[in-house]
């Protein structure tokens, strides 16, 4: 049966009806016909897929087990850094423009504050200077707007900041902060409003037969079929497929800190402290959007974790390593308390790529994930890619197609990351 009209967006812990009618699209010749598809995993990734679907006329299922904008996943963080600087690599830089004016769309949809410009953000170089320098070069000459900071500058420009031992900053003034959970709610608000469905529920995935999955099941057994099955569930995508992601997408707890900012004390504020990147020393932080803490957290890679058997509980050692490293870079709030913390995941990759490919064996099955922080600015467009690949829309699909394969379900060498060096201090020990 072809869908032909229409239906209202509900959120619900019941499993959807089989065949759920959309509104129609011209079916022209970079369409393969209207589908009924499930997107499993209400993350970044999985929420803009399931809205591209659904934009695109098919009628689209977003699944999540733990319901909309929680707190468990990946994307349920307070904040998220979206910015332009990714090395010398170019691909990614249009992507992150792209994506912001798809979040600024949203912003002004929803009517509701979702990025935090913040006074931009700043990587503090270091000597060997080869990211920022990369960027640097990168970025001019895509025409993205970048400035580079001498140290005088740097000291100015960012007071609460301690510049001995940098010799230059790269600033980009349109970036800024993306208030995580709250934009991907929205996403989620807009699926429904444009008649998407959002359903609480866990599932598995049934035998597959003819070389598709055709089918998966819910948690109270019931079978919910479709022609087409996105897989974008983060830290949980190995346990979904492990002998085809085991070794590819490996789960890592990363705490997560706000230390208090000295009371009246306003150098921590929006506008006076960017959100700054210390890429060699593997640290990153925001100002304080509420005025009581501010967050700096770690990047090195924390301990290897199953999501579903992790305490979800910040190590004593992550917090005076962190401390530590405030020390150097931010004195006024190295001693001050920790008045919030909690754990989020990366799901990492060996070369820092997502994956976004179909399955080997399943032809009517895709897999998105290999997210970490990198993903969330980049969210719009991953999720506008993947709808362009389930429908068969050669044409959009190869206008945002990267120049390579670095997406495919394949293995994957080591290299370095497009977030911070990743190297841990001591006594924090480097993961393998």
């Amino acid at each position: 049966m072809v869908p032909t009209q229409p239906r209202r967006g509900t959120t619900c812990h019941k499993r959807p009806h089989q065949t759920t009618p959309c509104v129609p699209v011209p079916i022209g010749a970079d369409t393969i016909g209207l589908m009924r598809i499930v997107v499993v995993g209400a993350g970044v990734m999985g929420t803009w897929a399931a809205l591209w679907l659904r934009r695109a006329g098919h009628s689209v299922t977003l699944i999540d087990r733990h319901g909309p904008g929680n707190r468990l996943c990946s994307s349920g963080d307070e904040s998220r850094i979206t910015r332009s600087s990714h090395g010398a690599d170019r691909h990614y830089p249009t992507w992150q423009r792209r994506a912001l004016e798809q979040w600024r769309e949203l912003e002004r949809s929803a009517g509701e504050k979702l990025f935090e410009p913040a006074g931009g953000v700043v990587w503090l170089a270091s000597e060997a200077q080869t990211f920022e320098a990369e960027s640097y070069e990168s970025l001019a000459a895509l025409g993205i707007p970048v400035e580079r900071w001498t140290t005088d500058e740097l000291a100015a420009r960012v007071p609460a900041l301690n510049p001995d031992g940098i010799p230059w900053a790269l600033f980009e003034p349109e970036a800024g902060a993306l208030f995580a959970r709250p934009a991907v709610m929205a996403a989620q608000d807009r699926l429904r409003a444009e008649g998407g469905e959002i359903v609480v529920a866990r599932v598995a995935p049934s035998a597959a037969t003819e070389g598709g999955l055709n089918r998966i099941t819910l948690d109270d057994g019931a079978p919910l079929d479709a022609d087409a099955f996105v897989f974008a569930c983060g830290p949980w995508l190995p346990d979904l497929f492990p002998d085809l992601l085991g070794e590819l997408i490996v789960p890592h707890r990363q705490d997560v800190m706000h230390f208090a900012v000295p009371p009246g004390d306003d150098r921590y504020a929006p506008g006076k402290l960017p959100v700054w990147i210390d890429f060699d020393g593997s640290f990153y932080g925001f100002p304080s959007f509420d005025g009581i803490g501010a967050k700096a957290c770690p990047d090195w890679l924390g301990p290897i974790e199953r999501p579903d058997d992790s305490a979800r509980e910040v190590a004593d050692e992550t917090i005076e390593a962190s401390r530590s490293l405030l020390r150097r870079r931010f004195p006024g709030l190295a001693d001050q308390p920790v008045v919030r913390r909690w754990t989020c995941f990366y799901e990492v990759t060996p070369d820092a790529n997502f994956v976004i490919d179909r399955h080997p064996t399943l032809a009517d099955t895709w897999i998105a994930g290999g997210g970490t922080g990198h993903a969330f600015k980049h969210g719009p467009v991953i999720g506008e890619y993947l709808a362009a690949l389930v429908t068969g829309n050669a044409r959009a699909a190869s206008e945002l197609a990267p120049p390579d394969d670095r997406f495919a379900l394949r293995p994957r060498g080591a290299s370095v990351s497009f977030r911070t060096s990743g190297r841990a201090p001591s006594p924090i020990p480097q993961e393998p």
